[in-house]
């Protein structure tokens, strides 16, 4: 990454604070159209979809575009030996842009929506069964952000981890949040994409282990060999992203 951290740190807010609003905004425009929760479901899912890749593929090569603590984390991990990874201060930075600007998103949806701003969910998320699906989830997420750089295929992030989000939020039976910082985000809103504040906590911890757990069997799969470099120069239409992520 050639761009400041500065300008790495906004572009993790702006792409955080872009993902929730399109997930929030999304579920209101649905369940203000139908009252099938299964439409809903599917408008929601679609537009995290084409959202997330369009900002993955925008926003990756100003700051690798995680939009999420664990990705984030997690890139420090696999590549704290090299250099080439995030560092404290990058951390430090990251971080907290992630998480304020996913709050600064669910705020923009409900002003969009004519909805009260900071009104907490009352989504109820609490149970064994919601929090194993956020561990499969997230360990999905890892394995799949960080498989794609071990086999030199980051240029498929944009799509790869859009279409995993995409079939994640119906195979889990959490609908895929996999982010810390969008799961803070999501629980300022009392709208469909919601979580109650009491569910938060729990969701971070099956997120926590998943990651952990998803790197496990990155090295497990692929070993502790470093991501497939490339030495030549991307055109203009074709980016080398770095790792990224979604809800």
């Amino acid at each position: 990454m050639s761009a400041s951290l500065g300008r790495r740190a906004l572009a993790e807010l702006v792409g955080s604070a872009a993902l929730v609003a399109v997930v929030v905004g999304s579920g209101i425009q649905a369940t203000e159209l139908t009252q099938d929760t299964g439409v809903q479901l599917l408008a929601n899912s679609l537009a995290t979809v084409l959202g997330l890749g369009v900002l993955i593929a925008l926003l990756g090569p100003v700051s690798g575009a995680h939009f999420n603590p664990v990705v984030t984390l997690a890139a420090w991990f696999t590549d704290r030996h090299t250099g080439e990874g995030p560092n404290g201060r990058d951390i430090a930075a990251y971080l907290p842009a992630q998480t304020i600007g996913a709050i600064g998103g669910a705020i923009l949806a409900d002003a969009m929506f004519a909805k009260p701003l900071v009104h907490w969910s009352t989504h109820d998320r609490s149970a064994g069964h919601l929090w194993l699906g956020e561990l499969v989830a997230t360990t999905g997420l890892i394995l799949l952000v960080f498989g794609l750089g071990r086999t030199g295929r980051a240029h498929f992030t944009p799509v790869a981890v859009a279409s995993y989000i995409g079939a994640a939020y119906w195979f889990t039976s959490s609908t895929s949040f996999a982010n810390p910082a969008v799961t803070i985000g999501r629980a300022f809103t009392d709208t469909f994409a919601g979580i109650a504040p009491a569910s938060v906590s729990p969701f971070i911890a099956a997120q926590s282990a998943g990651a952990a757990l998803g790197l496990g069997l990155l090295i497990a799969l692929f070993g502790r060999t470093e991501p497939v470099r490339t030495t030549r120069t991307p055109a203009v239409d074709e980016p080398e992203l770095a790792a990224s992520t979604h809800p």
